[in-house]
């Protein structure tokens, strides 16, 4: 049982007529059977909860950094009508507001209640109980009892870099259709032929097609299509890091920078017509999408990621290899999302990364932290010196990185968070553009 302000007001004057008009024991009695008579009406006739029924969409879906409204339905199938308040309890972290609703619900009949969320970080919140305090008429006692209504909003990345994907697509289309390339060689395949012209590669001559014209033909050929490409994404303790500012609301992880540029690049392979398979691990699979294509496959990298956090633990690179290796037969592209620390260059990916790349094309992807720069940049005073030093030493060091992994055949791209999707997606138009992807 539940009471209300009402009672309390009641109670006050019942013992101001008590002390004033009847200051006797029977004037106690009689003003608290009165008190008594009334709580005892409002609990008897107050709805009963069993009759309310509480329904909702067991997902809903938003992107990070905009809000979504969840609808609780209720349905009153008892004869008593409900009163009363009803609070929709979700996790802190989604930001809800609205959570209290009043209820004035008549028998038989039915009310849709919305609930807004602002969702402050990637991955699921699962809704709380839903608290239900239904009062009496008189409004001065009621019942309260929580239900369960299973629910979840998933907060999915942002993916601020989509503004690009036009342009690329265009790009892209203008690469591999309208503007076929002359190209002989491995990663290209036969598109057309065309007469011969002065500066032309004399062994793309088809000779029994000349041999059947009145001139000499030469075969054009454009990048391949459907080919094969594989996402790592490294969860482990150095995906943690924060890049950028730390007063700057759209700066995050390293791990959010991947997911951002992963996402450009799998919705233009998608336009490729390339297939396309993601693997999050740093010891064990954290997700893993496989064997999708085509216009689904963006909505389907962003569910797979939207609920990835780093680990705090060292990647297990040797496994993370064999993971690959197990899941990809034939020859792809792999892009491998890590970091270019020196240290960690040295243990963990060097030892492995020749494996990798007898088998596969290799590319790795690295965000650059923007305050290191400006730390390298940034000799105004004495007290700038030793931050610029340290700043110059790392960039120093991946510089070194980067030269040493170039030079194995395994290209690389790095770059600032804000930067790094539409360079991956340029890597990437580059390499159909020679023919080798």
């Amino acid at each position: 049982m539940v009471v209300t302000g009402r009672l309390t007001a009641a109670s006050a004057v019942v013992a101001l007529l008590v002390v004033f008009v009847m200051p006797s024991w029977l004037g106690v009695v009689l003003m608290t059977s009165a008190l008594a008579a009334v709580v005892l009406f409002d609990m008897g006739s107050v709805a009963r909860p069993r009759d309310l029924t509480l329904t909702r969409q067991p997902l809903t879906v938003v992107r990070l950094g905009r809000s979504t409204e969840v609808e609780l339905t209720v349905l009153n199938s008892g004869t008593r009508t409900a009163r009363g308040t009803l609070w929709d309890d979700w996790p802190n972290s989604a930001r809800t507001e609205n959570r209290a609703h009043r209820l004035d619900l008549a028998h038989n009949t039915r009310t849709r209640l919305h609930t807004t969320l602002t969702p402050t970080y990637r991955g699921d919140r699962v809704a709380g109980p839903v608290t239900l305090r239904l009062i009496g008429p008189l409004g001065v006692a009621g019942r309260q009892t929580r239900r369960t209504v299973p629910a979840r909003v998933r907060a999915l990345p942002p993916f601020r870099s989509e503004r690009l994907m036009r342009s690329k697509v265009k790009r892209l289309q203008h690469l591999e259709g309208r503007n076929v390339a002359n190209l002989r060689g491995q990663g290209t395949e036969f598109d057309s032929f065309r007469e011969y012209v002065a500066g032309d590669d004399v062994r793309s001559i088809d000779w029994r097609a000349t041999a059947r014209a009145n001139d000499v033909l030469v075969r054009t050929w454009r990048p391949e299509r459907n080919r094969h490409m594989l996402m790592l994404l490294d969860t482990g303790r150095i995906s943690a890091g924060r890049v950028g500012s730390p007063d700057h609301i759209d700066d995050g992880t390293r791990l959010d920078a991947s997911i951002e540029a992963a996402l450009l690049l799998g919705g233009l392979a998608a336009a490729a017509g390339d297939s396309v398979d993601l693997l999050a691990f740093d010891r064990k699979v954290r997700a893993e999408v496989r064997g999708v294509g085509g216009k689904g496959l963006q909505l389907k990298l962003m569910h797979a990621m939207a609920g990835i956090t780093p680990a705090l633990v060292d990647t297990d690179s040797a496994s993370l290899v064999r993971a690959a290796i197990q899941r990809t037969r034939r020859r792809s592209l792999v892009v491998w999302f890590t970091s270019l620390d020196g240290a960690a260059v040295q243990e963990n990916l060097l030892p492995v990364l020749p494996v990798l790349a007898q088998r596969h094309r290799v590319l790795i992807v690295s965000v650059t932290d923007p305050e290191v720069a400006a730390a390298a940049a940034r000799r105004e005073t004495l007290t700038d010196l030793y931050p610029a030093a340290t700043a110059e030493t790392i960039l120093a060091e991946r510089a070194l990185v980067q030269e040493s992994l170039r030079r194995s055949g395994i290209a690389v791209v790095s770059a600032p968070p804000d930067r790094l999707p539409e360079a991956l997606a340029d890597e990437y138009l580059e390499l159909k553009q020679s023919g080798t992807m």
